[in-house]
Protein backbone atom coordinates (compact mmCIF):
# COMPACT_ATOMS: atom_id res chain seq x y z
CA UNK A 1 0.00 0.00 0.00
CA UNK A 2 1.41 3.38 -1.02
CA UNK A 3 1.94 5.81 1.83
CA UNK A 4 -0.10 8.97 1.41
CA UNK A 5 1.78 12.14 0.58
CA UNK A 6 3.16 14.46 3.21
CA UNK A 7 0.79 17.17 1.96
CA UNK A 8 -2.24 14.91 2.31
CA UNK A 9 -1.26 13.88 5.82
CA UNK A 10 -0.57 17.48 6.74
CA UNK A 11 -3.98 18.60 5.51
CA UNK A 12 -5.59 15.90 7.63
CA UNK A 13 -3.64 17.14 10.67
CA UNK A 14 -4.59 20.76 9.99
CA UNK A 15 -8.23 19.77 9.67
CA UNK A 16 -8.05 18.05 13.06
CA UNK A 17 -6.48 21.13 14.60
CA UNK A 18 -9.14 23.42 13.09
CA UNK A 19 -12.10 21.21 14.00
CA UNK A 20 -14.24 23.34 16.34
CA UNK A 21 -15.52 20.18 18.03
CA UNK A 22 -11.97 19.07 18.85
CA UNK A 23 -9.16 20.19 21.13
CA UNK A 24 -7.03 21.99 18.55
CA UNK A 25 -7.55 25.45 20.05
CA UNK A 26 -6.30 24.21 23.42
CA UNK A 27 -3.69 21.68 22.27
CA UNK A 28 -1.98 23.86 19.64
CA UNK A 29 -1.04 27.40 20.65
CA UNK A 30 0.63 28.36 17.36
CA UNK A 31 -0.13 26.73 14.02
CA UNK A 32 2.11 27.04 10.97
CA UNK A 33 -0.17 26.18 8.01
CA UNK A 34 1.72 27.91 5.20
CA UNK A 35 5.24 27.05 6.34
CA UNK A 36 4.13 23.47 6.96
CA UNK A 37 2.53 23.22 3.51
CA UNK A 38 5.74 24.45 1.90
CA UNK A 39 7.78 21.91 3.88
CA UNK A 40 5.36 19.10 3.03
CA UNK A 41 5.40 19.98 -0.67
CA UNK A 42 9.20 20.03 -0.63
CA UNK A 43 9.24 16.58 0.98
CA UNK A 44 6.84 15.24 -1.64
CA UNK A 45 8.95 16.73 -4.44
CA UNK A 46 12.03 15.01 -3.05
CA UNK A 47 10.16 11.72 -2.79
CA UNK A 48 9.17 11.90 -6.48
CA UNK A 49 12.85 12.30 -7.35
CA UNK A 50 13.86 9.39 -5.12
CA UNK A 51 15.59 11.74 -2.67
CA UNK A 52 15.17 11.45 1.08
CA UNK A 53 16.56 13.43 3.99
CA UNK A 54 16.02 10.41 6.23
CA UNK A 55 13.26 8.66 8.19
CA UNK A 56 11.62 11.91 9.33
CA UNK A 57 11.39 13.39 5.84
CA UNK A 58 7.77 14.47 5.48
CA UNK A 59 6.75 13.46 9.02
CA UNK A 60 4.15 15.75 10.61
CA UNK A 61 5.69 17.00 13.86
CA UNK A 62 4.65 19.37 16.63
CA UNK A 63 6.99 21.00 19.15
CA UNK A 64 6.33 21.94 22.75
CA UNK A 65 5.79 25.61 23.52
CA UNK A 66 9.13 25.82 25.35
CA UNK A 67 11.31 25.43 22.21
CA UNK A 68 12.71 28.56 20.59
CA UNK A 69 11.57 29.36 17.06
CA UNK A 70 13.40 32.26 15.42
CA UNK A 71 11.35 35.46 15.47
CA UNK A 72 8.77 34.12 17.94
CA UNK A 73 8.12 34.52 21.65
CA UNK A 74 8.90 31.35 23.60
CA UNK A 75 5.94 31.30 25.99
CA UNK A 76 6.64 28.07 27.89
CA UNK A 77 2.91 27.98 28.63
CA UNK A 78 3.13 31.30 30.48
CA UNK A 79 1.01 34.38 30.00
CA UNK A 80 3.85 36.42 31.50
CA UNK A 81 6.36 35.41 28.83
CA UNK A 82 3.75 35.88 26.12
CA UNK A 83 3.10 39.44 27.27
CA UNK A 84 6.77 40.33 27.78
CA UNK A 85 7.30 39.52 24.13
CA UNK A 86 10.98 38.60 24.01
CA UNK A 87 11.61 36.94 20.67
CA UNK A 88 14.04 34.13 19.96
CA UNK A 89 16.82 34.93 17.52
CA UNK A 90 17.46 31.35 16.36
CA UNK A 91 15.64 28.03 16.43
CA UNK A 92 16.38 25.63 19.28
CA UNK A 93 19.03 23.11 18.24
CA UNK A 94 16.59 20.19 18.16
CA UNK A 95 14.23 22.25 15.98
CA UNK A 96 17.06 22.94 13.54
CA UNK A 97 17.86 19.25 13.43
CA UNK A 98 14.22 18.37 12.81
CA UNK A 99 13.94 20.85 9.96
CA UNK A 100 17.20 19.61 8.41
CA UNK A 101 15.80 16.07 8.53
CA UNK A 102 12.75 17.15 6.52
CA UNK A 103 10.24 17.16 9.37
CA UNK A 104 7.10 19.20 8.71
CA UNK A 105 6.54 21.30 11.82
CA UNK A 106 2.83 21.93 12.07
CA UNK A 107 2.34 23.57 15.47
CA UNK A 108 3.63 24.57 18.87
CA UNK A 109 1.73 22.69 21.55
CA UNK A 110 0.32 23.70 24.91
CA UNK A 111 1.95 22.70 28.17
CA UNK A 112 1.92 23.11 31.92
CA UNK A 113 3.25 26.59 32.70
CA UNK A 114 7.06 26.43 32.87
CA UNK A 115 6.72 22.60 32.61
CA UNK A 116 6.30 22.40 36.38
CA UNK A 117 3.56 19.91 37.14
CA UNK A 118 2.30 16.57 35.89
CA UNK A 119 -1.42 17.18 35.37
CA UNK A 120 -1.26 19.28 32.21
CA UNK A 121 -3.74 21.94 33.29
CA UNK A 122 -3.09 25.50 32.14
CA UNK A 123 -5.19 28.45 33.39
CA UNK A 124 -3.75 30.84 30.80
CA UNK A 125 -4.30 29.02 27.50
CA UNK A 126 -6.81 26.35 28.49
CA UNK A 127 -6.46 22.67 29.32
CA UNK A 128 -6.69 20.23 26.41
CA UNK A 129 -9.14 17.47 27.26
CA UNK A 130 -7.88 13.90 27.46
CA UNK A 131 -8.65 12.04 24.19
CA UNK A 132 -10.16 9.13 26.14
CA UNK A 133 -12.44 11.38 28.20
CA UNK A 134 -12.52 15.13 27.66
CA UNK A 135 -13.47 15.69 31.29
CA UNK A 136 -10.10 14.32 32.41
CA UNK A 137 -6.64 15.91 32.45
CA UNK A 138 -4.21 15.04 29.65
CA UNK A 139 -1.19 14.74 31.93
CA UNK A 140 1.81 17.03 31.76
CA UNK A 141 3.80 18.81 31.24
CA UNK A 142 3.74 17.90 27.51
CA UNK A 143 -0.05 18.04 27.56
CA UNK A 144 -0.80 19.48 24.14
CA UNK A 145 1.75 17.23 22.46
CA UNK A 146 0.22 14.01 23.78
CA UNK A 147 -3.31 15.14 22.91
CA UNK A 148 -2.15 16.22 19.43
CA UNK A 149 -0.64 12.79 18.73
CA UNK A 150 -3.63 10.87 20.09
CA UNK A 151 -6.10 13.08 18.21
CA UNK A 152 -4.23 13.00 14.89
CA UNK A 153 -3.11 16.64 14.88
CA UNK A 154 0.44 15.43 14.29
CA UNK A 155 2.31 12.15 13.98
CA UNK A 156 5.08 12.96 16.44
CA UNK A 157 5.23 15.51 19.27
CA UNK A 158 8.54 16.72 20.65
CA UNK A 159 8.48 17.52 24.35
CA UNK A 160 10.63 17.72 27.44
CA UNK A 161 10.90 15.38 30.42
CA UNK A 162 12.23 16.56 33.78
CA UNK A 163 10.26 14.21 36.04
CA UNK A 164 8.03 12.40 33.57
CA UNK A 165 6.72 15.09 31.24
CA UNK A 166 6.73 12.95 28.09
CA UNK A 167 5.87 9.66 29.78
CA UNK A 168 3.02 10.79 32.04
CA UNK A 169 0.86 12.39 29.32
CA UNK A 170 1.69 9.49 27.01
CA UNK A 171 0.45 7.03 29.62
CA UNK A 172 -2.72 9.01 30.38
CA UNK A 173 -3.53 9.57 26.68
CA UNK A 174 -2.74 6.06 25.43
CA UNK A 175 0.37 6.72 23.33
CA UNK A 176 4.15 6.16 23.59
CA UNK A 177 6.48 8.54 25.46
CA UNK A 178 10.29 8.35 25.40
CA UNK A 179 12.86 9.87 27.78
CA UNK A 180 16.43 9.42 26.51
CA UNK A 181 19.63 9.36 28.50
CA UNK A 182 19.80 13.03 29.44
CA UNK A 183 23.12 13.91 27.85
CA UNK A 184 22.25 12.58 24.39
CA UNK A 185 19.88 15.32 23.24
CA UNK A 186 21.00 18.97 23.62
CA UNK A 187 18.70 21.37 25.46
CA UNK A 188 20.03 24.51 23.72
CA UNK A 189 17.06 26.76 23.01
CA UNK A 190 14.65 24.91 25.29
CA UNK A 191 13.26 26.98 28.17
CA UNK A 192 14.66 25.28 31.30
CA UNK A 193 13.00 23.87 34.36
CA UNK A 194 15.91 22.02 35.97
CA UNK A 195 19.45 22.22 34.63
CA UNK A 196 20.19 18.94 36.38
CA UNK A 197 17.22 16.89 35.20
CA UNK A 198 15.85 18.28 31.91
CA UNK A 199 15.68 15.86 28.99
CA UNK A 200 14.11 16.16 25.54
CA UNK A 201 12.11 13.34 24.01
CA UNK A 202 9.24 12.51 21.65
CA UNK A 203 5.67 11.32 22.04
CA UNK A 204 4.25 9.21 19.22
CA UNK A 205 1.85 6.40 18.42
CA UNK A 206 4.58 3.76 18.27
CA UNK A 207 8.11 2.99 19.38
CA UNK A 208 9.54 3.20 15.86
CA UNK A 209 8.50 6.85 15.46
CA UNK A 210 9.99 7.69 18.85
CA UNK A 211 13.25 5.96 17.92
CA UNK A 212 13.77 7.73 14.62
CA UNK A 213 12.91 11.12 16.15
CA UNK A 214 15.26 10.50 19.05
CA UNK A 215 18.16 9.68 16.72
CA UNK A 216 17.66 12.85 14.68
CA UNK A 217 17.47 15.06 17.78
CA UNK A 218 20.57 13.40 19.25
CA UNK A 219 22.51 14.07 16.03
CA UNK A 220 22.98 10.36 15.44
CA UNK A 221 22.68 8.37 12.25
CA UNK A 222 19.18 6.88 12.21
CA UNK A 223 19.05 3.12 12.60
CA UNK A 224 16.27 0.69 11.88
CA UNK A 225 14.81 -0.48 15.17
CA UNK A 226 14.64 -4.25 15.15
CA UNK A 227 12.79 -6.17 17.82
CA UNK A 228 14.68 -8.53 20.08
CA UNK A 229 13.63 -11.91 21.42
CA UNK A 230 11.51 -11.74 24.55
CA UNK A 231 12.46 -15.25 25.63
CA UNK A 232 15.06 -15.00 28.38
CA UNK A 233 14.77 -11.22 28.66
CA UNK A 234 15.52 -10.16 32.25
CA UNK A 235 13.15 -7.55 33.67
CA UNK A 236 13.28 -6.47 37.31
CA UNK A 237 10.02 -5.43 38.96
CA UNK A 238 10.86 -2.59 41.33
CA UNK A 239 9.23 -3.36 44.66
CA UNK A 240 8.10 -0.89 47.29
CA UNK A 241 6.49 2.46 46.58
CA UNK A 242 6.36 2.07 42.74
CA UNK A 243 3.66 -0.57 43.27
CA UNK A 244 1.84 1.10 46.16
CA UNK A 245 -1.72 2.42 45.89
CA UNK A 246 -2.38 1.39 42.29
CA UNK A 247 -5.93 2.16 41.33
CA UNK A 248 -8.07 -0.68 40.01
CA UNK A 249 -7.62 0.06 36.31
CA UNK A 250 -3.84 0.29 36.61
CA UNK A 251 -3.56 -2.79 38.81
CA UNK A 252 -5.66 -4.86 36.40
CA UNK A 253 -3.77 -3.79 33.27
CA UNK A 254 -0.41 -4.18 35.04
CA UNK A 255 -1.18 -7.70 36.21
CA UNK A 256 -2.40 -8.74 32.76
CA UNK A 257 0.75 -7.33 31.12
CA UNK A 258 3.04 -9.23 33.49
CA UNK A 259 1.13 -12.40 32.71
CA UNK A 260 1.59 -11.97 28.98
CA UNK A 261 5.29 -11.20 29.39
CA UNK A 262 5.80 -14.32 31.51
CA UNK A 263 4.00 -16.45 28.91
CA UNK A 264 6.34 -15.03 26.26
CA UNK A 265 9.36 -16.27 28.20
CA UNK A 266 10.40 -13.06 29.92
CA UNK A 267 12.21 -13.65 33.21
CA UNK A 268 10.49 -11.41 35.74
CA UNK A 269 11.94 -10.98 39.21
CA UNK A 270 10.75 -8.95 42.19
CA UNK A 271 13.56 -6.60 43.16
CA UNK A 272 13.89 -4.72 46.42
CA UNK A 273 15.96 -1.62 45.74
CA UNK A 274 16.92 0.26 48.93
CA UNK A 275 18.38 3.01 46.74
CA UNK A 276 14.82 4.24 46.18
CA UNK A 277 14.51 5.06 49.88
CA UNK A 278 17.86 6.83 49.73
CA UNK A 279 16.58 8.92 46.82
CA UNK A 280 13.62 10.02 48.96
CA UNK A 281 16.02 11.00 51.74
CA UNK A 282 18.12 13.13 49.37
CA UNK A 283 15.03 14.79 47.87
CA UNK A 284 13.74 15.59 51.35
CA UNK A 285 16.08 18.58 51.26
CA UNK A 286 13.75 20.06 48.64
CA UNK A 287 14.64 18.48 45.30
CA UNK A 288 16.44 19.84 42.27
CA UNK A 289 13.52 21.21 40.27
CA UNK A 290 12.20 23.67 42.90
CA UNK A 291 15.69 24.97 43.70
CA UNK A 292 16.72 25.43 40.09
CA UNK A 293 13.32 26.77 39.01
CA UNK A 294 13.54 29.37 41.77
CA UNK A 295 16.86 30.59 40.39
CA UNK A 296 15.34 30.82 36.90
CA UNK A 297 12.16 32.61 38.02
CA UNK A 298 13.28 34.59 41.09
CA UNK A 299 13.02 37.98 39.40
CA UNK A 300 9.74 37.00 37.73
CA UNK A 301 8.27 36.08 41.11
CA UNK A 302 9.20 39.48 42.50
CA UNK A 303 7.58 41.29 39.58
CA UNK A 304 4.54 39.20 38.66
CA UNK A 305 3.91 36.41 41.13
CA UNK A 306 0.09 36.79 41.02
CA UNK A 307 0.15 36.16 37.25
CA UNK A 308 1.55 32.62 37.58
CA UNK A 309 -0.53 29.47 37.76
CA UNK A 310 -0.87 29.23 41.57
CA UNK A 311 0.03 25.55 41.53
CA UNK A 312 3.22 26.29 39.62
CA UNK A 313 4.00 29.31 41.79
CA UNK A 314 3.74 27.21 44.96
CA UNK A 315 6.21 24.65 43.60
CA UNK A 316 8.72 27.31 42.51
CA UNK A 317 8.51 29.15 45.83
CA UNK A 318 9.47 25.96 47.67
CA UNK A 319 12.95 26.39 46.20
CA UNK A 320 13.48 29.71 47.97
CA UNK A 321 14.25 28.09 51.30
CA UNK A 322 17.02 25.73 50.18
CA UNK A 323 20.49 26.65 51.40
CA UNK A 324 23.56 26.44 49.20
CA UNK A 325 24.94 23.80 51.55
CA UNK A 326 21.86 21.60 51.12
CA UNK A 327 21.94 22.00 47.35
CA UNK A 328 25.62 21.06 47.10
CA UNK A 329 25.14 18.12 49.43
CA UNK A 330 22.13 16.99 47.41
CA UNK A 331 24.16 17.07 44.19
CA UNK A 332 27.00 15.07 45.71
CA UNK A 333 24.69 12.48 47.23
CA UNK A 334 22.80 12.10 43.97
CA UNK A 335 26.03 11.43 42.13
CA UNK A 336 26.80 8.54 44.45
CA UNK A 337 23.30 7.12 44.11
CA UNK A 338 23.37 7.38 40.31
CA UNK A 339 26.52 5.27 40.22
CA UNK A 340 25.09 2.82 42.73
CA UNK A 341 21.86 2.38 40.74
CA UNK A 342 23.84 1.79 37.58
CA UNK A 343 25.63 -1.07 39.34
CA UNK A 344 22.41 -2.37 40.91
CA UNK A 345 20.55 -2.82 37.62
CA UNK A 346 23.52 -3.99 35.53
CA UNK A 347 22.23 -7.57 35.65
CA UNK A 348 18.88 -6.67 34.08
CA UNK A 349 17.82 -5.73 30.59
CA UNK A 350 15.43 -3.21 32.13
CA UNK A 351 13.34 -2.36 35.15
CA UNK A 352 9.58 -2.56 34.67
CA UNK A 353 6.88 -0.69 36.59
CA UNK A 354 3.58 1.12 36.01
CA UNK A 355 4.19 4.53 34.44
CA UNK A 356 1.65 6.12 36.78
CA UNK A 357 -0.15 4.56 39.76
CA UNK A 358 -3.46 6.15 38.76
CA UNK A 359 -5.38 6.94 35.58
CA UNK A 360 -6.07 10.52 34.52
CA UNK A 361 -8.00 12.44 37.20
CA UNK A 362 -11.03 14.47 36.24
CA UNK A 363 -10.26 18.14 35.69
CA UNK A 364 -12.86 19.02 38.32
CA UNK A 365 -11.08 16.76 40.82
CA UNK A 366 -7.96 18.94 40.81
CA UNK A 367 -9.63 22.35 40.83
CA UNK A 368 -8.31 23.31 44.28
CA UNK A 369 -4.69 23.43 45.47
CA UNK A 370 -5.54 20.97 48.26
CA UNK A 371 -6.77 18.39 45.72
CA UNK A 372 -4.17 19.27 43.09
CA UNK A 373 -0.99 18.67 45.09
CA UNK A 374 -1.49 14.98 46.02
CA UNK A 375 -2.61 14.04 42.48
CA UNK A 376 0.43 15.82 41.07
CA UNK A 377 2.80 13.99 43.37
CA UNK A 378 1.38 10.53 42.77
CA UNK A 379 1.51 11.00 39.00
CA UNK A 380 5.18 11.99 39.28
CA UNK A 381 6.08 9.27 41.76
CA UNK A 382 7.28 6.51 39.43
CA UNK A 383 8.54 8.51 36.48
CA UNK A 384 10.64 10.98 38.49
CA UNK A 385 12.91 8.27 39.87
CA UNK A 386 14.16 7.72 36.30
CA UNK A 387 15.35 11.33 36.06
CA UNK A 388 16.89 11.26 39.51
CA UNK A 389 18.94 8.14 38.72
CA UNK A 390 19.86 9.41 35.23
CA UNK A 391 18.29 6.48 33.37
CA UNK A 392 16.54 6.23 30.01
CA UNK A 393 12.89 5.12 29.94
CA UNK A 394 9.81 4.61 27.81
CA UNK A 395 6.08 4.42 28.51
CA UNK A 396 4.03 1.99 26.42
CA UNK A 397 0.22 1.98 26.31
CA UNK A 398 -1.33 -1.19 27.73
CA UNK A 399 -4.36 -2.86 26.15
CA UNK A 400 -7.34 -1.02 27.58
CA UNK A 401 -10.55 -2.51 26.19
CA UNK A 402 -13.25 -0.14 27.37
CA UNK A 403 -11.14 1.18 30.25
CA UNK A 404 -9.02 4.33 30.58
CA UNK A 405 -5.46 4.49 29.20
CA UNK A 406 -2.72 2.93 31.37
CA UNK A 407 1.03 3.02 30.78
CA UNK A 408 3.77 0.44 31.28
CA UNK A 409 7.24 1.89 31.89
CA UNK A 410 10.57 0.31 31.07
CA UNK A 411 13.76 1.91 32.41
CA UNK A 412 17.38 1.04 31.65
CA UNK A 413 20.91 2.19 32.39
CA UNK A 414 22.14 5.51 31.05
CA UNK A 415 23.46 4.93 27.53
CA UNK A 416 21.42 1.78 26.89
CA UNK A 417 18.88 3.76 24.87
CA UNK A 418 19.01 1.78 21.67
CA UNK A 419 18.76 -1.57 23.40
CA UNK A 420 15.81 -0.32 25.46
CA UNK A 421 14.05 0.84 22.30
CA UNK A 422 14.50 -2.62 20.78
CA UNK A 423 13.08 -4.25 23.90
CA UNK A 424 10.18 -1.76 23.91
CA UNK A 425 9.37 -2.57 20.29
CA UNK A 426 9.23 -6.29 21.10
CA UNK A 427 6.93 -5.71 24.07
CA UNK A 428 4.81 -3.31 22.03
CA UNK A 429 4.27 -6.03 19.42
CA UNK A 430 3.37 -8.54 22.10
CA UNK A 431 0.84 -6.26 23.74
CA UNK A 432 -0.95 -5.14 20.57
CA UNK A 433 -1.43 -8.67 19.20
Amino acid sequence: MTKSSARDRLEQALARIADPAGEGCRACLTVYPEAARAAADAADARAKLGISFGPLDGAIVSIKDLFDVAGEVTRAGSRILAEEGTRATVDALVVRRLRSAGAVIVAKTNMTEFAFHSLGTNPHFGTPGNPADRERVPGGSTSGGAVAVADGMCEIAVGSDTGGSTRIPAALCGVVGWKPSRQRVPTDGAFPLSYTLDSIGPVARNVADCAKTDAIMAGEAPRQVESTSLSGLRLGIAQGFPLDDLDEAVATAWSAALGRLAQAGVQLSDEKIPLLAEMIKVNSKGGFSPAEAFVIHRDRLLRRAPDLDPNVRARIERGSSMSAADYIEMQRERGKLVRAMDDRIAGFDALILPTTPIVAPRIAEVATPEAFAPKNMILLRNTSLVNFFDLCAISLPLPRGNGPPVGLMLAARNGDDWRLLRIAMSIERLLVN
